[in-house]
């Protein structure tokens, strides 16, 4: 929501608080302020003036000699806008001015004529294209008969205006109005509000005569108004009027429909108008949509309706989309001269569902969604019936003709002051919470040390005592409220098993050189199928998407993080090593909630590790992200459960990936991305890894056991075997470890060979073997036994023979 600070003035004074103060104030006060907006800041020499004379270029023909008056001189000032003409007031920026961009004006000669300034249209002094009513793009702004020349021209405009952006909460319906933030401030403040003049002067002819209104549907339309105004005169609405709603992001149209915009943000009460002349008949009806029925609305799109659409009819044809937008075919334009002025109430579901399917959201709906204020409907279609008769020359008829009931929002609370203070932790005294209850507009009958509370029924959010209470917090100042302990038994808090795993692998990625990066769990269908852990039938659809790139749940996190590869090899950073820490979404069978699984992925390229000049860099390789695989079930004391086997898989080279398993459980895999694949991303050899963190992050015996140091010496054992190239090391060291008895340490892999000296198709592997036996040292004779089990058992089981 955009509020103008000088709007805001008028219904409250705030000329001793600044703009940024009322924004604390606000966001204090539980009306978060996101940004203060000083769209002009800064820009000064610009002023009123009078053109009064003006003559042809002699060497230009689209250019026009103009004599300005600008209040302490006449000053002369080439300008090229078609609609510069004599006895018209204008904005002129002086020399000296600094526009927005930087634009400084200075005395210059434009083809042999002196100019001494400029004069300015509406983009020049900062408002955005989109926001100039199209007649008035490209052109001088052309200001009223009561502009002063010399006088300040941004205060005339109200471009000295501040903007508050608030970040409203759902249930703040009430402050999606300038009066509604207005109420606030009154109580924040306890200052007087001055609501807005809306008597006007109605004609006999009363309203009834001319239409009916009938509602056939009252729980989706609860109440319709309509009023008419005749004799009207389409035209631009006031500039001051224009500026508001700029400064609220409305672009200005015509008087009339400026009007209906501008009460819909003064009150929150969305308003329509229709030209009564192209209506077709003189009866409205509300009723639900045909299904299939057809409807031109005024953004001039076909729409097809449902049949839970509500719509607004002239007894056969629907000309509104109830509380969403209005159709074309009685669209106000240039030549209407009498219009019909709804103001309605309309069930908030119903319009959510209309605008949600058909991708319409707009102001109006966005309010109705919320809830609007029942006892201001009324008063709105009068506020802008004051203002047709005003800007727009129209004769109100007298009266509204109504159909349906207005919805009645009479909410009593009961409130103590006791449960106040306790749930608060405050000593606040009855007076003081009192006070508070009134400065809110609220009705207050005292019952000793408790109040029953009519609310207002502009707060709909406001249903139960513990409402009250925020309120009360909420202006007696959150500051204000003093802090103390919990009451009760007071309990360490701890981390559970999960978050520090989650603590202790985030901190091992990091300290081996890699990033974490954080990508969208959205993304394309196409990506989506790439680099699955395990196969699913279907993805997860978002129904809503923001764009095709963006359309379903993410079913690895590979993708995603080869996108933020690329991203830095595009700007020249070619050693690059990201993990990321995520969900992906897999579908389930009932088709509800998709499942979420927590994984941890990386992808390496180039160089790992910084150069200096003592040591120089490693290549990144299928071993480097092995290593820091293992190095990570290691920390997470999982490293004696899982395997690594050969694999191919869809995307990585045929020759270097391996899935992980633990147990019989896939867990993950790790792989050089298939050649085919790094050149249509354009990237250098990377590595990839993927496992699922739900299972490394399962429940285990955390419990940290430790050894006496060994009174004995450990003996270590080489043994090298020729094996067929297609075992793999891992085969071998599993059969190793079952078969090396009790006094087996460790087994570790330091040499592979294959070529010369040894038959085809064959590879030599040596292992170090280290036994240790805690009771007494071991001799030649015990290793020799274990040793020749073992090799019996390589044989037996892999065919291997030793290496001579």
């Amino acid at each position: 929501m955009l509020v103008s600070y000088q709007w805001l003035n008028d219904y409250i004074d705030l000329k001793d608080i600044t703009p940024e103060e009322v924004a604390e104030l606000l966001t204090r006060g539980g009306l978060e302020v996101d940004h203060v907006h000083r769209f002009h800041d800064g820009i000064d020499h610009v002023v009123i003036g009078k053109v009064i004379e003006t003559a042809p270029h002699p060497d230009a023909d689209k250019l026009t000699i103009c004599q300005v008056d600008t209040g302490e001189e006449t000053s002369q000032i080439i300008c090229g806008a078609a609609n510069v003409v004599a006895a018209e007031y204008v904005v002129v920026a002086k020399p000296g001015a600094v526009l927005p961009g930087n634009v400084e004006i200075k005395k210059t000669t434009i083809r042999g004529e002196v100019s001494e300034g400029m004069i300015c249209a509406l983009d020049e002094l900062g408002v955005a294209d989109h926001m100039i009513p199209k007649e008035e793009q490209d052109q001088i702004i052309e200001l009223g008969n009561d502009a002063v020349p010399g006088g300040d021209a941004l205060d005339y405009l109200g471009l000295n205006d501040v903007i508050l952006e608030l970040d409203l909460t759902p249930n703040r319906a009430d402050a999606l109005s300038i009066i509604g933030v207005a109420y606030e401030l009154s109580a924040i403040l306890d200052r007087p509000i001055h609501v807005p003049d809306i008597e006007h002067g109605a004609v006999r002819k009363n309203v009834a005569d001319v239409v009916s209104v009938t509602v056939e549907n009252g729980e989706d339309v609860p109440y319709y108004g309509a009023k008419v105004v005749q004799k009207l005169k389409i035209g631009p609405s006031p500039k001051w009027m224009q500026m508001r709603l700029i400064g609220a992001g409305m672009r200005p149209v015509n008087n009339v429909v400026d009007i209906t915009n501008y009460v819909m943000l003064e009150y929150g009460q969305p308003l329509h108008a229709f030209d009564f002349d192209r209506f077709g008949t003189d009866e409205v009806v509300t009723r639900k949509a045909k299904p299939g029925e057809k409807m031109i609305t005024l953004d001039e799109t076909e729409r097809v309706l449902a049949g839970t659409d509500v719509v607004i009819t002239n007894g056969t044809d629907p000309v509104a989309l109830a509380g969403v937008m209005g159709g074309a075919s009685s669209e106000v334009v240039d030549s209407t001269t009498t219009i019909l002025l709804e103001a309605a109430q309309f069930d908030a579901l119903n319009v959510r569902e209309t605008a949600k399917r058909l991708g319409l959201r707009s102001e109006s709906s966005m309010r109705f969604e919320k809830g609007i204020n029942p006892q201001g409907t009324s008063e709105a279609a009068e506020r802008a019936a004051y203002l047709l008769e005003r800007y727009a020359e129209g004769s109100v008829l007298n009266g509204i003709v109504e159909s349906g009931e207005m919805p009645q929002y009479q909410q009593e609370v009961e409130v103590n002051l006791g449960r106040v203070n306790q749930r608060l932790g405050t000593s606040l005294h009855v007076e003081e919470v009192e006070q508070i209850l009134y400065r809110l507009g609220f009705t207050v009958e005292s019952l000793g040390e408790s109040w029953r509370v009519i609310i207002p029924a502009r707060r709909l959010d406001l249903n139960i005592e513990e409402d009250l209470m925020e309120e009360v917090a909420r202006i007696h100042g959150y500051d204000n409220i003093p802090s103390t302990y919990p009451i009760g038994e007071r309990t360490g808090g701890s981390l559970t098993n999960t978050q520090k795993l989650k603590r202790k692998a985030r901190r091992f990625l990091e300290g081996a050189g890699m990033n974490e990066a954080i990508t969208y769990s959205l993304t394309s269908e196409a990506k989506s199928v790439q680099f699955m852990l395990k196969e699913t039938a279907a993805d997860v659809r978002v129904l809503m998407p923001m764009s095709a790139e963006r359309q379903v749940l993410r079913r690895s996190l590979i993708p995603h993080l080869l996108d933020s590869v690329g991203y830095n090899k595009n700007r020249q950073q070619t050693n690059v090593a990201f993990f990321e820490m995520g969900s992906v979404f897999l579908p389930t069978p009932d088709d509800n909630l998709p499942h979420e699984e927590l994984r941890i992925a990386g992808a390496l390229t180039g160089a790992f590790g910084e150069s200096s000049w003592a040591e120089t860099t490693t290549s990144v390789d299928f071993f480097v992200v092995k290593g820091i695989v293992e190095g990570l079930a290691k920390q997470l004391g999982v490293h004696h459960e899982w395997t690594f086997q050969k694999a191919e898989r869809a995307g990585l080279h045929p020759g270097r990936s391996a899935e992980i398993l633990m147990g019989d459980e896939l867990i993950g895999f790790i792989g050089e991305l298939h050649p085919t694949v790094s050149k249509e991303r354009g990237l250098a050899a990377t590595y990839v890894f993927e496992l699922n963190a739900d299972v490394l992050f399962k429940e285990r015996d955390t419990v940290m056991k430790y050894d006496p140091l060994p009174k004995f010496p450990g003996v270590r054992r080489d043994l090298a075997i020729v094996v067929d190239e297609k075992i793999s090391a891992s085969e071998v060291q599993r059969a190793i470890e079952e078969n090396g008895g009790k006094w087996l340490r460790d087994v570790e892999l330091f040499d592979v060979y294959e070529g010369e000296h040894l038959p085809a198709g064959k590879k030599s592997l040596a292992y170090a073997l280290s036994f240790l036996n805690k009771e007494e040292t071991l001799t030649d004779e015990d290793i020799q036994v274990v040793h020749e089990q073992i090799v019996s058992k390589l044989q037996s089981r892999l065919g291997a023979t030793l290496r001579g």
